[in-house]
């Protein structure tokens, strides 16, 4: 007898629940016999390549992200740019009921950010279609409505070109 399409799925989820099972088992079987390990040996997280990389891990570590000026600081070494989540200090003052401005360092200047960012410059779209009542359309995207019927009223694009 052949088993159904639908019968063999069922049994893929049975057997993909109990590997699931198994991993998280065997991974808390890992992870105690590394504990252990750790505890006899007196390894450090730096021994096990947690803390700052050496010479030789230099070469395959991925690249620092880039420095950036606090924006933010308490005046007791603790200082954080904005980007990514508020630091713990931060956010303890806060809940204390400081305020954030409290905490703003002076603007940085032009020297440390790079240089002045330039402007963007706003972009209008070209005038390529016009009709007698106003409409406009820049040759972008799908046709309007107003366009469509002039052009099925009998006029040509050239004839409507602004």
């Amino acid at each position: 007898m052949t088993q159904s399409y639908e019968q063999i799925q069922k049994q893929i989820e049975t057997l993909q629940r109990q590997a699931e099972k198994l991993r998280v088992r065997e991974i808390d079987e890992v992870v105690a016999r590394i504990k252990v390990a750790i505890k006899h040996y007196g390894l450090s997280a730096q021994q096990l390549g947690f803390g700052t990389a050496s010479n030789g891990a230099k070469k395959n570590a991925k690249k620092a992200a880039p420095v950036r000026a606090a924006k933010y600081s308490d005046g007791q070494g603790n200082s954080w740019s904005g980007m990514g989540k508020r630091p713990g200090w931060l956010r303890s003052a806060l809940d204390g009921g400081r305020t954030l401005e409290e905490f703003a360092t002076q603007a940085p200047s032009a020297e440390m950010t790079g240089g002045k960012r330039k402007a963007a410059k706003k972009r209008r779209a070209k005038i390529a279609y016009k009709d007698d009542a106003g409409h406009t359309w820049s040759g972008m995207g799908p046709k309007p409505r107003w366009l469509k019927e002039a052009l099925d009223a009998g006029k040509t694009l050239e004839q409507m070109m602004a």
